[in-house]
């Protein structure tokens, strides 16, 4: 599956139009989480990138985690509904749409600037050394699948 280039502003600003048809009263088709807290959850696959915030996995952890995760995650296939998340993906309690969605925003188009070959090579928290293609199919697929899950 060819995801959408979040390097290039065209796929990007496709990704935040989606992003902006969403509202606080927006109803999930599948799935626990209500519309801000999506937001919140799409927002730590950029903390774990931008902020310090999440203690990264050690030895056997990440190990386990490469072995098993990394192919769903940064492989070609759509993530499945109801699939189980990492922990420090879990959102509990309520969320500030608004803050969530610009937040959002914000990490998509500083993601954006940076650009592909910022991300080449670069590793990530639990993944090791992830290539550009890897990173854009890590950041676009997540978010493809959460906006699917609220119809946009």
């Amino acid at each position: 599956m060819n995801w959408t280039n979040l390097f290039e502003a065209q796929g990007a600003q496709q990704t935040i139009e989606r992003i902006n048809t969403l509202s606080p009263e927006t109803e999930r088709i599948w799935g626990k989480m209500n519309v801000a807290q999506m937001l919140a959850h799409l927002n730590v696959t950029y903390e774990l990138v931008y902020d310090n915030k999440h203690p990264k996995p050690g030895g056997f952890e990440k190990f386990m985690i490469k072995l098993f995760a990394k192919k769903v995650v940064v492989g070609p296939k759509p993530y499945k509904r109801n699939t189980r998340t990492a922990p420090m993906f879990l959102i509990t309690g309520e969320r500030d749409f608004e803050a969530e969605k610009k937040r959002l925003i914000a990490y998509i188009e500083k993601t954006r600037e940076l650009g592909a070959d910022h991300f080449d090579g670069k590793e990530s928290h639990a993944f090791g050394n992830l290539s550009k293609t890897e990173w854009n199919t890590l950041f676009s697929k997540h978010l493809d699948h959460h906006l699917k899950q609220f119809g946009v």
